[in-house]
């Protein structure tokens, strides 16, 4: 082509760079982020806000893509409610009191011994720096959010209201203390609550069977009379138990009444066992050491009801020579589904234990201490022997089967793997441990949180079941933890050790809170009458307990006037932040309380699934697998970039997309499951993002003023209705905050109807022609799928937008956008949308069949260029009616289909045309549309190739067709 030629081209011509710059990045998130975000508190509607309350991330260490998710999918949120025309109300916080940020405060202490006040302090300092630094990180993603007012659960007017929320619960009965077992893990010393465990389905413990000694009275018994002569020696009811360290607190032993009970013959003894154990119990005495190497059949003395056992009385040897009778009792949950059919129970240390040994008045016994070491009350015979043991998670249960063997007592030892709780800080076992600790009543105000779950939408919606499940699973919530870095439980004690918690009381020491600082708490003198209101008389204490770190975040609700809409963490916060929030909720709500709403305190739940490695391992920091945000935002996941001469000799480079890329990857996962991120997923993010950046470019570069009046042609209209339905699917998928769903719809549109087939039929036009269509109304519909998703990106493609859009202040930013404003005018249209709408679907099944002919065409190297051809459009002319519809649809279009195909010409024929002369190639592909068969022939163009559009449509070589004369004339 001649150089005079391509002065007259309308070439795109952008600054819009093929890679984000990383020197704008800062100012680029300001402007889409921080302004936008007030922009929008001053222009949306106060009456129409929409409410976003932030679940809390732990100010603990850097931050991993697992919190990126979260933040990414709530700020698409977000920014999807103001596209709809609403305000929102987005104010981030963090959860800074607890377990781990105090160890970590102790840890970096080394070998100092601190008091209370100074860990509390050095706590909050290492709280407060991780604050700045998660949040400086937080933004760099391009999330937005009133920052400046952000919220902490250290903040002393957060603690106030936390207080007066437990001040309610006091009021109406909700908090009591108690002795009674809880979770206790020992590498932390504190209690848990069910949140704070993960569960190990590989825990080995040496499960042990064991036999007690009956009481000589059950000789005397009716019943037994036919066993007196049987049985020379003793009696046994055989137990097995998987935690053997809990025998010395065994305080009665349990069956069912309702089972049948045998007593077989073991030498000189009898063994009572249920009788459908009794294959079992044959099995491990196969096992002992004693045992016949071919063991006979047991031998049978009698067969029992279990309400015939109840009654019995047996010794714990493990209580020393004084050892007291224990009952043996009936409990609903004995099965003889495992063990023995009898079941060792110990109400220091286990739930189902301390409820049925309460019913029958028996005491509680723990003698374990904090650190898990036995105390003297385990063996008061010799409290030495034990308490030189190891600590029960470290094998002390095999010292306590050791005080029983030389009795006989121990029948067998066995490792058996099960499902155990852990600490899931410290990721140690725990143990079931009787301590005195607060509670908060939830059986009564179970049904009512259940209630108002009723009207909560659930995103899965399985999660609905999932939270259900956790509330019906508790009756009551241990608040209390033994440690010092927390909100301290408003508690008094008298000098016998007896608490005192009341209205009164609380709401005194909430005002000298208010005037002293919680820290006054550790860090006033024991004796301070300051603390003590003037109507109690007598000595009293602070206590030192501090509120369980689910009872703070679980109060954040307190902050908002009202309901939620919307909650959005992770899945695990079903048993932590959901439930505690909704319990505190329901338990703060009162009937003459006008003003507040009662209900949970979301309207809707969102829950998304944990961040797995590309071989779909859960991310762990022991396994090393773990991927942070900004080796996503720098590309260091993926191979250095190529390159050449003396530039790959330096160090490597990569191709940093930035906040776009982790926005991206948020987006295009199905958060409702477990989401993995890789290198293979990483590159097809990449690949995407580049082919965005590449259409933006080539859209600002070619959009022109001019074709505001410039006449539509079919294709335009195409191309428009095309828009129209994929934003219309991508609203929904937003609407839906199904971000995956609107992912897919925008690289499908994209790809397809955008690069494939609306730019590529519109370049000779864009480039050669008048420079018209639909480019700026496609601009900011795409503007607006991706505001959402990636507003850096629509932010610097806005800033690099043609010098007339800058100039026209009729414009309005794509970010302030409201989605469904229309994009163009209708009345430009000239042919009726519903009209062409019907007859999409013909002209598009032909242009699918044309395009595979025309790249067999360029295999065979007929052809370099589509231009080098034209097309027959084949269709059979026939009575049929459906024949006739295809054929009228081509042909009212037969003028435009050269330019809609990217061809030099286009022919309707059907069968009655008479043959032509041999084609010097012919490559033909069928189609098939609302059940008519025709097909497509790509042929040798019929006219001369136009030196300046290269169509051949020219009247004689080495001229210019009549539209490419007419331009340059012009």
């Amino acid at each position: 082509m001649s150089k005079t030629w391509t002065t007259t081209l309308r070439l795109p011509k952008s600054t819009f760079p093929p890679r984000p710059l990383a020197a704008y990045r800062d100012q680029y998130i300001k402007r889409c982020a921080d302004q936008f975000y007030e922009w929008q508190r001053k222009n949306r509607p106060s009456d129409d806000t929409f409410v976003l309350h932030d679940g809390p991330p732990y100010a603990n260490g850097n931050l991993h893509v697992g919190h990126a998710l979260n933040k990414i999918l709530k700020d698409m949120i977000l920014r999807t409610k103001i596209q709809q025309g609403k305000r929102v109300d987005y104010i981030p916080g963090w959860d800074c009191h607890g377990l781990p940020i105090e160890l970590k405060a102790l840890a970096n202490a080394a070998a100092a011994r601190l008091t209370p006040l100074e860990i509390r302090k050095a706590a909050r300092n290492l709280a407060s720096n991780t604050v700045v630094k998660q949040m400086k990180s937080f933004r760099s993603y391009g999330v937005m959010g009133d920052w400046d007012k952000k919220w902490t659960t250290m903040d002393s007017a957060y603690e106030m209201r936390q207080l007066r929320l437990f001040q309610k619960m006091v009021k109406k009965g909700l908090i009591y203390l108690k002795f009674k077992p809880v979770y206790w893990s020992p590498s932390s010393q504190t209690a848990l609550a069910e949140a704070e465990l993960e569960y190990n389905d590989d825990h080995v413990s040496h499960a042990a069977w064991i036999k007690f000694p009956l009481t000589d009275g059950w000789r005397s018994l009716t019943q037994f009379k036919s066993l007196d002569a049987k049985i020379k020696g003793n009696l046994y009811a055989v137990i097995w138990t998987t935690t053997p360290w809990t025998l010395p607190a065994n305080r009665a032993i349990a069956l069912h009444s309702n089972l049948k009970y045998c007593v077989v013959r073991n030498g000189d003894d009898g063994l009572l066992v249920a009788e459908d154990r009794l294959d079992a119990v044959n099995q491990v005495m196969a096992k002992t050491e004693d045992a016949q190497s071919e063991p006979s059949p047991a031998t049978i003395y009698g067969i029992f009801q279990g309400n015939e056992l109840q009654g019995l009385e047996y010794t714990n040897r493990l209580r020393g020579k004084a050892a007291p009778a224990q009952p043996i009792v009936h409990a609903d949950f004995v099965s003889s589904d495992s063990g023995s059919g009898l079941v060792h129970m110990a109400p220091g240390h286990g739930f189902d234990d301390y409820e049925v040994c309460n019913a029958y008045g028996i005491p509680v016994a723990a003698p374990v201490d904090n650190m898990g070491n036995f105390t003297e009350e385990a063996y008061p015979d010799a409290p030495e022997i034990l308490q030189q043991a190891p600590s029960v998670i470290d094998g002390g249960g095999r010292n306590v089967l050791d005080l029983l063997r030389p009795h006989g007592d121990v029948l067998l030892v066995e490792r058996h793997k099960h499902k155990y709780p852990y600490d899931w800080r410290t990721k140690k076992p725990v143990i079931i441990r009787a301590t005195e600790q607060w509670f908060a009543d939830v059986g009564s105000i179970k049904d009512e949180a259940l209630q108002a779950l009723e009207s909560v939408r659930f995103i899965p919606d399985t999660g609905k079941n999932r939270l259900e499940s956790f509330v019906k699973g508790r009756s009551e919530w241990c608040i209390s933890r033994q440690r010092a870095w927390g909100v301290p439980i408003p508690a008094l004690y008298d000098e016998t050790g007896t608490a005192v918690v009341s209205e009164e009381v609380v709401e005194h020491i909430i005002s000298v809170l208010q005037e002293r600082g919680a820290h006054a708490w550790w860090s006033d003198a024991i004796d301070d009458r300051a603390w003590i209101p003037a109507s109690l008389k007598g000595t009293f204490r602070r206590g030192t307990d501090t509120m369980d770190v689910w009872f703070d975040s679980g109060s954040s609700w307190t902050m908002m006037p009202s309901r939620a809409d919307l909650y959005l963490e992770g899945s695990d916060q079903h048993r932590g932040w959901f439930q505690s929030s909704l319990l505190t909720r329901i338990a703060s709500g009162t009937e003459n309380d006008a003003i507040f709403e009662k209900g949970a305190p979301f309207k809707q739940l969102i829950t998304h699934g944990f961040t797995l490695d590309q071989d779909g391992k859960k991310m762990s920091k022991s396994i090393g697998n773990v991927i942070e945000p900004q080796q996503v935002m720098d590309g260091t996941l993926l191979p250095p970039m190529k390159r050449k001469g003396k530039a790959a000799q330096g160090p490597p480079t990569y191709d940093a997309l930035g906040p776009d890329a982790l926005r991206l990857w948020a987006a295009s996962s199905d958060y409702t499951r477990d989401v993995v991120l890789g290198v293979p997923v990483l590159q097809s993010i990449h690949t995407a993002l580049i082919k965005y950046r590449t259409t933006m470019k080539m859209l600002l570069g070619s959009v022109h003023e001019s074709a505001r009046t410039a006449p539509l042609t079919v294709t335009d209209q195409i191309a428009v209705i095309q828009l129209q339905d994929i934003m219309d699917e991508v609203g929904k998928a937003f609407d839906n905050h199904e971000f995956y769903k609107a992912y897919t719809a925008i690289n499908r549109w994209v790809n397809n109807d955008l690069s494939a087939f609306y730019l590529e039929a519109l370049k000779d036009r864009l480039y050669c022609g008048d420079g018209g269509g639909v480019l700026e109304s496609i601009m900011h519909g795409f503007f607006r799928m991706l505001a959402p998703v990636t507003p850096l990106l629509v932010e610097e493609a806005w800033e690099h937008r043609p010098e007339w859009m800058k100039l026209d202040a009729s414009l309005t930013h794509p970010l302030q956008q409201l989605y469904a404003n229309p994009l163009i005018d209708p009345s430009r249209f000239t042919v009726n949308p519903a009209e062409l709408r019907n007859d999409m679907p013909v002209l598009l099944a032909v242009h699918g069949a044309v395009k595979p002919a025309l790249e067999h065409a360029r295999t065979e190297g007929r052809v370099g260029s589509s231009l080098q051809s034209t097309v027959e459009i084949h269709v059979p002319q026939t009575d049929d009616r459906k024949h006739a519809a295809v054929r009228d649809v081509l042909e009212k279009y037969e003028d435009e289909l050269a330019t809609m195909f990217v061809v030099s010409g286009v022919y309707v024929k059907d069968n009655h045309d008479q043959t032509e002369a041999p084609a010097e190639f012919v490559f033909r592909e069928d189609f098939e549309v609302r059940g008519v068969k025709g097909h497509v022939e790509v042929r040798p163009p019929q006219h001369h190739k136009c030196r300046r559009c290269w169509r051949y449509v020219a009247p004689q070589e080495d001229t210019l067709c009549g539209r490419c004369a007419d331009v340059v004339k012009s």
